[in-house]
């Protein structure tokens, strides 16, 4: 069974501002956009090189109020395609649908409000709007994409449109309403609508981006008047999207995932929402110097960026989905100084952002998937400069000893190259000293030399013995050990994964039983699990 976009749409979600809640996204394969706990508002709407930061736009004002003031709840509903939020406010019942157009740089939206009263309403709705829209082909090396505050704002008549102008770059967001507004300001769209007990009206909103006025206009000219078709259209693109996920010879990927045969809707539906989330990431702009590519965040930071760690843990799907890509990745990030950097991004190519602890046990731990599910064994023998790809194999299953302490054990740095937001989980830890391990037995197992091979494997049989004095006996986890030999007890799932993903014949029965009763104990909620332990 392929499943469509109706299969997938998420849980409805009720939550009002505040609320601490982390509002989904939407992408097109340009660009993405999120939305927030309002009903209509619209943040980070950007596509590579165009950006407007987390600047909102779109706001919901309802009888001169701005929605989310009134305290109202908005109930969100997620599909690959659209993303739908509900409200109530007395006895209104409120709608958006939002969507990317297909193959441009615009957002789009319906926008319906029902009287479900009894009485003649008299509603005056509205949204307010801003720009903050950029062009930037520097490189993105920071979380929050760009933008520019100071944008110039004028009414085009001929659109009835506003009109945001960068003044440092070649940008213009043009945002609009149809019907046409009764009031307009640099900021609004406003309208006054009598209601009928029963009835029905709708309204729609288009911000389009571009280069120029021109180039904005056309786009928006193509979709203000046709919304609801537009609507259709990125419905029935995405149906198309996900049967490419699981069609050999599709020409959407250069490869294919296999069918999910099984009558557990659990997970069937989770196995979906794993091939979706790497679709998810696709980006094909035209300005993308690496052509096809996946951008490993969204949709509010690092817009642009491909982090090796992130792609890694999806390494087997894109495997299978993209190989052709991924060994063009692979071979980028081998040019690439991974102790420098945590990826690359599409917009120059450029390396960006901290070095991350992971790099080199993500780079032997992607090449060694593609190659388990290629079969381009020939690859290993593909040169990047003077260096074949097994010389740069080797390098990056040795790399730790850079690294290696009086312990014996390899020290990864401080909170910005681990996991940035547990501060005791520095320095030596097992996740990385466990990778290690995992990549000399890799590498060893990719070597035709046997001499070679079985150094490594010794060197991986002696590492283990250092990692496991980290260990809690009897509790399941790990500790931390800083550069004054104090050890940290650090209850984090990423200890727990990244052992049993990487070294699990060397834990004994009683180990075994004793992370997965920790797992149980401190980890595992009645729907999914805490990365930290609470």
């Amino acid at each position: 069974m392929i499943p469509t976009v109706e299969d997938l749409r998420s849980d409805a979600l009720t939550h009002r501002f505040g609320d601490c809640f982390n509002p989904p996204g939407l992408t097109n394969f340009l660009g993405c956009v999120q939305v927030t706990t309002d009903l209509t508002c619209l943040q980070c709407l950007s596509f590579p090189p165009f950006a407007t930061a987390d600047t909102p736009t779109a706001s919901f004002i309802l009888d001169d109020f701005h929605f989310p003031a009134l305290g109202k709840s908005v109930t969100i509903t997620w599909y690959p395609d659209r993303i739908v939020r509900e409200s109530v406010f007395q006895d209104l019942y409120l709608t958006s649908v939002v969507a990317l157009a297909v193959g441009k740089m615009a957002a789009v939206m319906k926008i319906t409000i029902e009287n479900r009263s009894e009485a003649h309403r008299h509603v005056a709705p509205g949204l307010r709007v801003q720009g903050g829209i950029t062009k930037s082909l520097k490189p993105w090396n920071q979380a929050v994409p760009p933008s520019e505050q100071d944008n110039s704002v004028a009414w085009n008549a001929e659109k009835q449109a506003l009109v945001f102008r960068a003044r440092h770059s070649s940008a213009v967001s043009m945002q609009g309403a149809w019907p046409p507004a009764e009031g307009v300001d640099r900021n609004s769209f406003r309208y006054a609508v009598q209601l009928e007990p029963g009835a029905q009206w709708q309204f729609y909103y288009v911000n389009a981006i571009g280069e120029n006025v021109n180039e904005a206009g056309t786009v928006y000219d193509a979709l203000i008047r046709d919304v609801t078709g537009e609507l259709a259209r990125v419905r029935s693109n995405w149906n198309t999207e996900l049967r490419a996920l699981f069609t050999p010879d599709n020409d959407r990927y250069s490869g294919e995932l296999p069918l999910l045969i099984t009558e557990d809707a659990d997970i069937r539906k989770l196995y979906w929402m794993g091939a979706l989330g790497v679709a998810y990431s696709k980006r094909f702009h035209p300005l993308s110097v690496h052509g096809r590519t996946y951008d490993t965040l969204m949709p509010r930071y690092w817009q642009s960026a491909m982090v090796l760690w992130d792609y890694s843990l999806s390494a087997p799907v894109h495997a299978l989905l993209d190989p052709i890509v991924m060994r063009a990745s692979l071979e980028r990030w081998l040019r690439m100084d991974v102790h420098k950097y945590f990826g690359t991004e599409y917009l120059t190519g450029s390396g960006i952002g901290p070095w991350y602890a992971v790099n080199d046990y993500a780079m032997v731990s992607m090449a060694y998937t593609y190659l388990r599910w290629s079969g381009d064994l020939a690859w290993l023998k593909h040169r990047t400069g003077h260096t074949s790809v097994q010389e740069f194999l080797s390098r990056y299953a040795l790399n730790w000893k850079q690294f290696k302490q009086p312990s014996g054990l390899a020290g990864y740095g401080t909170l910005y190259n681990l996991l940035e937001c547990v501060s005791s989980y520095t320095h030596e830890i097992a996740a990385l000293n466990a990778a290690n391990v995992f990549s000399m037995r890799a590498v060893a197992d990719l070597l035709e030399s046997s001499e070679q091979a079985s150094l490594l494997r010794q060197e991986a049989t002696h590492l283990v013995a250092h990692i496991q004095e980290l260990y809690v006996d009897g509790k399941g986890y790990w500790r931390a050990r800083h550069p004054d030999g104090t050890m940290h007890e650090v209850r984090h799932c990423y200890d727990l994964l990244t052992v049993l993903n990487t070294i699990p014949q060397d834990l004994t029965t009683s180990q075994q039983i004793e992370i997965a009763n920790f797992f149980k104990r401190e980890l595992q909620t009645e729907t999914w699990m805490h990365a930290l332990s609470p």
